[in-house]
């Protein structure tokens, strides 16, 4: 029903209908609170209908609203009342481009402006993950200032494509058909793989801006058809006509550009709208006579006859010239260093992979929220975007053509196009914890699990995966892992454990459809192969290369270091990556993360200082409040150990002395002793030892070939809850410590469950889980059955007692430290959360907690970072193996 002047939108007051289309009504009206002239478009009622597109389209529509471009209409607002959902944007005074057209042709230099400014708003879009799906003359403004795009993304992005068989249907289309049945709207801009029902990515903005192009130059259709079904068959299989032939003195290099953007093949197609925009901006400088018409006359080749003769003069002088540069001593190459700080909200950044181009840097991180996601950086900017649809991504892996980016969803391989577009599904698999990705120039992924697992395989387009390579356990081979294909795209390298006599993991080399594998030493931790001849790798905290023929797959000399104090996690990842171009990302080594230990009121307000600056990870306050556990990042060994410390005397031992690490360290009851993860490159185990540094360490668990660590521990001492991954994620689990030492999965869903801990009557276990989509904390009856209540109320995790069990302290996502009342007993109460105070705690690696509450939950032992530690960042080298030439 259409609006009348005066009706209201929340703070929107209708003036006027503006004009109305497939997607809804669009009104002009003024916003009350900023007293400013804005246009509202009412979308149809079958979008609130749908929860899940209305869901969607909310995401959409903030991803836009965070385009802030000259040739993007600015998107303000998004409200839902009384029933009606509308947007509220940007007013723009002008035409469109369709009514433009109605007049004919543009003049070559008003379309080479125009669509430069098209590309450029194309081009922020794509990098900011958006695709706009619908792009037509009817969807550009050309305002005074300049070209507006419109209607951007919004239609198809929220889910509201026609359905497989109801083409003539699509929301977006604004005109009928005409009185000589020639279809006019959307699906003449629309590409073939949209048309065939593929998803759209950056490339089908690029067709339809193709077919843009080619109607301001020469005022017709690229593609006619008289039905719906010979229009498609048009776009699918003809080219449209010349544009010299119907506009003779168009510029050659125009109509070059526009059958490019407009190839059937989006492989064979312009792949991003930058190269679009600095064509036509080539164009318009005359770049190799770009503009010059297509019938030349012939006085104007008369005057080039004259013009060849000077310029062979010219060319002559050029070669002398040529010889003499050719013969002067150039600059050698040195390596520029330069840093990537943390930006955008981010809150934590971690595994750097630079893609093979060496143009674009892509990472994970976490945002303010506490989701993480794959993020993607050009090195020639200076901001970071995230790619919409990554949230809770494994670790991504370039293609080799530097356009898509592999990675983990669970048991899932996905991979996504960088310019923009959906996640796409590769394959599922069966594997416990899949982690990491090669992918071969032949279109292979090779892929592993945990460190007890082979290799598989899969193609890029999807398939079942197959066995890649087969661990030798009659001679202590317990499974392989990070895999990396050489340059030949069929051999690759990757790593096995339980041979050899080496401190680390065995280098292997394997052949894809082949069992034959070659044994080729010891390395400290993954590989990775530069082109310059060197295999890449960290040995210890500095990262090393060293000189490698991928042929014969051997070391041909010794390794020299490449980068100092370098991240890696346990004994094989390292936080690294070399692209073929010579640009070289690392994270720097979690030892330079340095915090402090320090006690806090329940307002925030610092009281006393607990301990001096150092590299703590994971604390644990004693039961009696008197000692601390914590693990200690050694940075000349990479390693890290228990230490306990004395509060009231200030003074710390060291606790454990392995060369592997020893980390997550957890309290007995009683006070005696100090449960911790054991990690040295293969399984790990929970170890237990007596708080006073006395005798032996004691397993509390058999090896596991994954993560895990332990998270409470009953009063009596039999009982121990830990946390391990598995094939669906992470699992608390259970582990009897007396008599048959039974083990089982306490909780073991599809969603990751975690940091469980027992209350202190032992009757109740909170926890954090992501079951809603993001995480939460929980509580259950224990050991059950029974149900479970949601204490946090907009997320939240790291859940921990007060020691009467009257109050359940977590963090927020915002790193808030909130309390929830709680009433335990015969039944399970929770009250309202409250907001403690705000501090900053996130961190590199693996830690299960860095705050500790005291036993009246008055004060707070925290683990905050220094200052100069809160804007983690990567090293860049570009020219790195410049420096390999002075070796």
């Amino acid at each position: 029903m259409p609006l009348l002047p005066g009706t209201r939108l929340g703070p929107y007051e209708i003036l006027g209908p503006l004009g109305a289309g497939g997607m809804g009504e669009v009104y002009k009206a003024r916003d009350s609170r900023l007293d400013r002239t804005v246009a509202v478009k009412v979308l149809p009622e079958h979008l609130s209908l749908q929860p899940e597109v209305r869901a969607r389209f909310e995401r959409e529509a903030r991803a836009v609203s965070s385009l802030n471009h000259p040739n993007i209409c600015t998107l303000h607002d998004v409200g839902h009342q009384d029933g009606v959902d509308y947007l509220v944007m940007e007013l723009v005074e002008g035409e469109t481009l369709a009514a433009r057209l109605d007049r004919g042709p543009l003049a070559p230099a008003e379309i080479l402006r125009t669509a430069s400014e098209i590309a450029d708003a194309l081009d922020k879009a794509h990098r900011g993950g958006i695709v706009h799906r619908d792009l037509k003359p009817g969807n550009i403004m050309l305002t005074k200032g300049g070209a507006k795009l419109l209607d951007f993304g919004l239609a198809r992005g929220a889910g509201l494509d026609a359905p497989a068989g109801s083409l003539t249907q699509s929301p977006t289309m604004s005109r009928p058909l005409t009185a000589e049945g020639s279809i006019v709207g959307t699906f003449q801009y629309m590409a073939p793989e949209q048309l065939e029902g593929a998803e759209a990515d950056a490339r089908t903005d690029i067709f339809a801006l193709g077919v843009t192009l080619y109607e301001m130059a020469t005022g017709r259709r690229a593609f006619e058809g008289r039905t719906q079904a010979s229009l498609i068959a048009s776009i699918l299989k003809e080219e449209p006509r010349s544009i010299s032939e119907l506009q003779p003195l168009s510029p050659p290099g125009l109509e070059r550009l526009v059958k490019a953007c407009m190839a059937k093949d989006p492989e064979e197609r312009v792949q991003t709208a930058h190269d679009v925009k600095l064509q036509l901006r080539w164009i318009a400088e005359g770049g190799s006579q770009a503009g010059v018409p297509a019938p030349v006359s012939a006085r104007r080749r008369g005057r080039e006859r004259v013009a060849c003769a000077v310029a062979a003069v010219a060319a002559a002088a050029a070669v002398g010239l040529g010889i003499f540069l050719f013969a002067w001593p150039r600059p050698a190459p040195v390596p520029v260093r330069f840093v990537v700080t943390r930006s955008g909200g981010m809150r934590s950044l971690s595994w750097p992979r630079v893609s093979p181009d060496g143009l674009t840097l892509a990472f994970l991180a976490t945002d303010s929220t506490g989701r993480g996601s794959i993020w993607v950086r050009p090195l020639n900017s200076l901001t970071a975007y995230p790619l919409p649809g990554t949230e809770g991504a494994g670790r991504p892996y370039w293609s080799p053509d530097s356009r898509f980016l592999a990675y983990f969803d669970g048991p899932q391989i996905k991979k996504i196009a960088v310019a923009g577009g959906p996640p796409m599904l590769v394959c599922n698999t069966t594997r416990p914890a899949p982690c990491d990705i090669s992918w071969s120039k032949g279109g292979v992924l090779l892929f592993d699990g945990r460190a007890s697992d082979s290799l598989e395989f899969v193609p890029a387009g999807g398939g079942t995966p197959q066995p890649a390579s087969f661990p030798d356990r009659r001679h202590g081979a317990s499974g392989d892992a990070w895999p990396y294909f050489l340059p030949d795209g069929k051999h690759f390298l990757y790593l096995t454990y339980g041979m050899g006599t080496t401190k680390g993991p065995m280098l292997m080399g394997g052949e894809l459809g082949s069992k034959k594998v070659k044994q080729i030493g010891g390395v400290g931790s993954r590989v990775e192969y530069a082109p310059q001849g060197y295999l890449v790798y960290a040995s210890d905290a500095t990262l090393v290369a060293r000189p490698f023929d991928p042929g014969r797959m051997a070391f041909t000399g010794e390794p020299f270091p490449v980068a100092e104090h370098v991240n890696v996690l346990g004994d094989d990842n390292a936080d690294f990556s070399v692209s073929p171009s010579g640009v070289l990302a690392y994270l720097p080594n979690a030892s330079t993360e340095r915090s402090e230990l320090a006690w806090f009121d329940r307002g925030g307000r610092e009281l006393e200082k607990a301990a001096p600056p150092d590299a703590y990870r994971d604390i644990s306050l004693s039961p009696d409040e008197t000692r601390v556990a914590y693990g200690l990042q050694d940075g000349r060994q990479n390693t890290e150990d228990i230490w306990v410390r004395d509060l009231k005397r200030g003074v710390s031992t060291r606790l454990t002395f392995d060369t592997g690490n020893e980390l997550q360290p957890l309290w007995s009851a009683d006070g005696n002793r100090v449960a911790y993860t054991a990690f040295s490159g293969g399984p790990l185990q929970l170890r237990a030892k007596l708080a006073s540094g006395a005798g032996q360490e004691e397993a509390l668990t058999a090896p596991y070939p994954d993560a895990t660590g332990s998270t409470s521990w009953s009063r009596d001492g039999s009982t121990l809850v830990f946390q391990r991954r598995a094939a669906t994620g992470w699992d608390v689990g259970i582990q009897s410590l007396t008599g048959d030492r039974k083990q089982f999965l306490q909780l073991h869903s599809p969603f990751n469950e975690m940091r469980g801990r027992l209350s202190p009557d032992e009757k109740w276990l909170a926890y954090q889980s992501n079951e809603s989509g993001r995480m939460e904390v929980y509580v259950q009856p224990f050991p059950g059955p029974g149900g479970k209540w949601q204490v946090s109320s907009a997320g939240g995790g790291d859940p921990k007692w007060r020691a009467d069990g009257k109050e359940l302290f977590f963090r927020s996502p915002a790193q808030e430290l909130m309390a929830v009342p709680v009433r335990t007993g015969a039944g399970f109460e929770s009250g309202s959360p409250v907001r403690l105070f705000q501090k900053e705690l996130e961190s590199a690696g693996f830690q299960l907690t860095r705050y500790a509450p005291s036993a009246n939950g008055q004060r707070f032992l925290l683990n905050v970072p220094l200052s100069s530690s809160s804007q983690a960042a990567f090293n860049i080298v570009l020219n790195w193996a410049a420096e390999t030439k002075r070796k």
